[in-house]
């Protein structure tokens, strides 16, 4: 009798079985994580991961590319790649110049993006327009838009030097594209500039500023309309009022983009290998890689110059986040 009663008990205990069914539900809900997750974590094991992990190993090998099949994956090591790049001619002046080339496109695009969007934040008529123009430099193929600019900056039938000529009486037509340096006098004062990368700056300032401009355009939609009626009724100026209520607003999305401006255009190549080749001054590190690979046919150099070039910026965005980072969480909380 008192078996029966003790297995009726257990019958009718119903944390036991609440438990089994929190397992049982945990246990599917984990599942059905893994089951989302795994797609994604195999495209970027296969699309990211492992790329860099074989970059990172051919750093380290002799490989060069009539010969890197036959190498392996664990090929013939050495740290003579290192030294090839660290040693080649015009390897610092060209960081000195991707460097100069980032900070001046970063800072270039997003304050002619934040330029766009106080202009065009409000209504007035045609200006669903004119934004949807503003997007034209961002969403046109990068072959097309450096072909215009190439035809526009021709000595010999471009657009630009006609203009000079009639408006600004230039005797001799000038060579945007490939003149390293270019004499300029200013109030008698005679300097030389880097023509040819300024002008690869200004091309990636007109071509990305559009990405600034949808970020702060979309913030500035988001500040309450009252806080800059409340300051114009003090007697704010358009300058106050931009400087105490608009740009605290703007710092934490200004601080984000810079961020993502510097990284893509730290390894940038495309834009500058259409436009100048990297020649006339503007060799920057990306394009002495593809150099490495196309001209020399050193897979192993490099790769041993794209890591270096991964790990200049890294040291780049860790003194940035190490002085700059937690100011701009304040403004931002």
């Amino acid at each position: 009798m008192s078996t029966i009663q003790s297995g009726a008990k257990k019958r009718r205990d119903p944390s036991q079985s609440t438990s089994r069914r929190s397992k049982s539900t945990s246990t599917r809900e984990n599942r059905a994580g893994l089951a989302f997750v795994t797609p994604t974590f195999l495209v970027v094991l296969v699309v990211v991961i492992l790329p860099i992990l074989w970059t990172v190993l051919l750093a380290f090998q002799n490989a060069k590319l009539v010969d890197i099949q036959e190498n392996g994956l664990l090929g013939r090591w050495t740290l003579d790649n290192f030294s090839q790049v660290f040693g080649s001619p015009g390897f610092w002046s060209s960081l000195g110049t991707t460097l100069l080339y980032t900070v001046g496109a970063t800072a270039g695009s997003v304050v002619l993006g934040l330029i766009a969007a106080l202009a065009l934040r409000r209504p007035f008529r045609g200006r669903g327009v004119l934004r949807a123009a503003m997007l034209l430099p961002y969403v046109a193929p990068v072959v097309a838009v450096s072909f215009v600019w190439e035809v526009a900056l021709s000595p010999q039938y471009g657009i630009v030097n006609e203009w000079g000529r009639k408006l600004f009486g230039w005797d001799d037509p000038i060579a945007f594209l490939s003149t390293r340096s270019y004499e300029v006098g200013v109030l008698g004062v005679h300097f030389d500039i880097p023509l040819a990368l300024l002008t690869v700056i200004a091309f990636e300032t007109w071509r990305y500023f559009p990405f600034a401009f949808l970020f702060m355009l979309a913030r500035l939609q988001a500040v309450p309309a009252g806080l800059e009626e409340a300051a114009e009724v003090d007697g704010a100026t358009l300058s106050q009022r931009f400087r105490h209520i608009l740009l605290p607003q703007l710092m934490p999305v200004i601080a984000l983009l810079s961020v993502l401006r510097f990284i893509m255009t730290f390894n940038k190549f495309d834009d500058i290998y259409l436009l100048t080749g990297g020649g006339s001054g503007t060799d920057v590190v990306a394009v002495r890689v593809y150099d490495f690979l196309t001209s020399r046919f050193d897979v192993g150099a490099a790769s041993a110059q794209a890591l270096v070039l991964a790990v200049v910026l890294m040291a780049l965005l860790g003194v940035y986040f190490k002085f700059f980072g937690k100011k701009m969480q304040e403004e931002s909380a």
